[in-house]
């Protein structure tokens, strides 16, 4: 289970963004949907430059081994 959640946590993460904004916006709060709408985008991209720089790393490290 440990391993799942650390391979999938920013879609995990993402997700419940996205039922907050459709929540809100369900609700008539349409401005605040529409701000917390960007957010699911917002963390997967950053997961996906974390993931890219740590893979980045790790070949880096071990071509000089």
């Amino acid at each position: 289970m440990k391993k799942i959640l650390e391979i999938y946590y920013p879609i995990i993460i993402a997700f419940i963004c996205m039922m907050y904004s459709i929540i809100l916006g369900l609700n008539g709060n349409t401005a605040e949907a529409q701000y917390s709408a960007h957010w699911p985008g917002t963390i997967l991209l950053f997961a996906i430059a974390i993931r890219q720089r740590r893979n980045d790393n790790n070949s880096k490290e071990k071509k000089d081994a």
